[in-house]
């Protein structure tokens, strides 16, 4: 196995031990593939949706992160612009960050969004989003748009990273698929 397969798996195997000590007290009966990965059913998930969002937002953007560091001769990690973190992530020229989904629809977080885009345009690299979910606030991914990012979803976000990375990291994930289960 590639040391970037084993240190994937090691992230997967940090989030299992987090999930799995993790104690909650909310509805989408929707699953993704890191959802199945973890084997996390959407009655889990609604103990804490907030909860789970950040975690399987964090635990995605380090699978995303790392796949580029490894795969991507460009890759450089994220840079600050005063106290704002605007992207996750550079390659070849696009300032990606990422997102589990994109919930939220307040002013603070659609104002975000908005700006960063045109920022990171005057460092002349091109906002993408990697999203995982589909289900996201329509309202959030206009704001997204309206901020000149370029928005990727579900499949498209694998493939936007397979063809950045020469990596199929949505396979590996299938392959992983009840790997990590989380026991509650």
């Amino acid at each position: 196995m590639m040391m970037t397969e084993r240190r994937l798996e090691q992230i997967l195997a940090r989030y299992q031990n987090s999930f799995t000590e993790k104690i909650y007290a909310e509805e989408n009966e929707e699953h993704d593939i890191l959802m199945d990965v973890f084997g996390i059913s959407p009655i889990i998930k609604k103990e804490n949706r907030q909860y789970w969002g950040r975690e399987l937002g964090m635990c995605w953007q380090l699978l995303v992160t790392e796949t580029c560091k490894a795969y991507c001769s460009s890759f450089q990690p994220a840079f600050k612009v005063g106290s704002d973190e605007p992207c996750a992530l550079i390659v070849d020229g696009y300032a990606i960050d990422t997102k589990y989904r994109i919930g939220s629809g307040d002013s603070g977080t659609l104002k975000k969004f908005k700006s960063y885009g045109p920022l990171l345009r005057t460092y002349n690299y091109e906002p993408v989003f990697l999203i995982l979910r589909q289900d996201n606030l329509p309202a959030a991914i206009t704001a997204c748009q309206v901020g000149t990012w370029k928005v990727y979803t579900g499949e498209d976000s694998f493939e936007f990273i397979q063809k950045i990375s020469g990596f199929d990291l949505k396979s590996f994930l299938i392959e992983k698929v009840g790997e990590f289960p989380v026991y509650r």
